[in-house]
């Protein structure tokens, strides 16, 4: 174990050698997916059609923790696992407060983001079932190089629908994903029915994260040897993504000091529930505060239902008990793409409900400002994604440096912004717009 003022880094060996699952630590049982003609409960081996048997095992799983296998904990290892806890003395400097902050800073990995801790795994497990190809959507882009790269390690082959306005917006991450061997399309598409059905009634649709779900499942059923990949929402996924935050306790736990505040961004909700859950599954850390941020282009948590909902548009899949705006909600085209997503995780939105989330929205322009700013102070451009949570961040230490408080905050840096310049860009031309809701107030 070694550290330094500025950075916390655990030895490779440290790397976690369990997923953690937060589904016995609920205070009631999650609401289970439903058959949405009978209502009924999905049994696993409908899902079997579509994703790895171990993934659906471990949807269901009741394991407090679940192994994670030689092979995908090499890959994790190679790719920059642990993470470092990075406290952010530039920030906390131009902020002038007396606050802690510290962020776990998965941008290092190849892709540049958290995503490719669940992509390897998923592959991997597909991998062994002798599966050859893999379909996914993708929304700005994180997640699809994260599968183009867990297949290239795989030798298998990788099929991504990528939203229209992200695929324009954000050029190279489309030729990343080719780099690493993927094919992929703008979405809707012309290779699937429900894509061509969306063209025709609407040339110009910017696509939503439903929409590409749609037509990923789509390809998966009509497809042989094909199985679906995905990077948010379901608890496999979050279970993936648990190393986060365990290697995140052993570092704090490593300088003696404790988070008062928990931050992520919430799209789907991967990334916050990879920091927060560990923390949330451990009695020590009761009295820290989870914090989500999302955008108030799509509002999920803070405007949304809790109900049960579809998790595409098409409605192909089963029905989630989620906090939702409906399947058929298309957000303005904010450059988040990533948080573009109608709906939240079941887990996220459960806890939310028992009020162990407290949810907050932000406006583009805002957190984008934000950004610069991290970037200024901390010399790293983020994802505009990860800028949600560190305009919670910044606001935290605001409010606290005004009532005289000292607290530990850490958010999760769940990517870079290397291929979001162009709304950066936007940002200092003046010409980024306000993300004014459709239909949300």
């Amino acid at each position: 174990m070694k550290h330094d003022k500025a950075r916390i880094q655990l030895d490779v060996e440290d790397t976690p050698k369990n997923f953690l699952n937060i589904l016995p630590h609920l205070k009631n049982p999650l609401p289970p997916p439903i058959n949405p003609v009978t209502e009924e409960p999905v049994s696993p081996d409908a899902l079997m059609a579509l994703f790895p048997k171990e993934c659906v095992m471990q949807e269901v799983s009741s394991e407090k923790t679940i192994a994670i296998p030689t092979e995908v904990r090499e890959i994790l290892m190679r790719s920059g696992r642990p993470t470092p806890l990075q406290r952010a003395l530039g920030l906390e400097r131009a902020l002038k407060t007396q606050c802690r902050i510290y962020y776990k800073r998965e941008d290092v990995s190849p892709t540049g983001s958290h995503k490719l801790n669940t992509a390897a795994t998923q592959v991997y497990y597909a991998k062994k079932e002798g599966i050859e190809r893999m379909a996914t959507e993708t929304g700005a882009g994180q997640w699809g190089s994260a599968v183009a790269l867990a297949c290239a390690y795989f030798d298998i082959e990788a099929m991504v629908y990528m939203v229209r306005i992200s695929y324009e917006q954000k050029q190279y991450r489309s030729i990343l994903m080719r780099t690493y061997g993927a094919k992929i399309v703008p979405s809707p598409s012309n290779l699937t029915e429900f894509g061509r059905k969306i063209n025709k009634e609407q040339p110009d649709h910017p696509g939503t994260l439903g929409i590409a779900i749609s037509e990923a499942l789509e390809d998966t059923v009509n497809n042989a040897n094909t199985k679906y990949t995905l990077g948010s929402v379901l608890n496999f996924v979050m279970l993936h993504q648990s190393v986060i935050g365990q290697e995140a306790i052993a570092q704090f736990d490593s300088v003696d000091e404790t988070p008062d505040y928990v931050v992520g961004c919430v799209g789907g909700g991967s990334n916050f529930a990879g920091l927060a859950y560990p923390f949330m599954a451990n009695d020590r850390f009761r009295d820290t505060k989870f914090i989500a941020a999302e955008p108030t282009a799509c509002p999920s948590l803070t405007k949304g239902e809790y109900r049960y909902d579809f998790g595409d548009t098409a409605g192909l899949t089963p029905k989630l008990k989620m906090y939702t705006l409906g399947a058929d909600f298309t957000p303005p085209k904010i450059h988040a793409g990533g948080l573009r997503y109608h709906g939240v995780a079941p887990t996220i939105s459960a806890l939310t409900e028992e009020g162990r989330i407290t949810p907050y929205a932000f406006n583009q322009i805002d957190i984008l400002n934000a950004g610069v700013l991290f970037a200024k102070s901390e010399g790293i451009v983020p994802a505009p994604e990860s800028a949600h949570a560190i305009k919670a961040t910044i606001d935290i230490a605001l409010e606290a440096k005004k009532n005289n408080e000292q607290p530990t905050i850490v958010f999760n840096l769940s990517g870079h912004g290397h291929f979001d310049m162009s709304a950066y860009g936007a940002l200092m031309d003046g010409t980024l717009n306000g993300d004014v809701p459709n239909g949300i107030s």
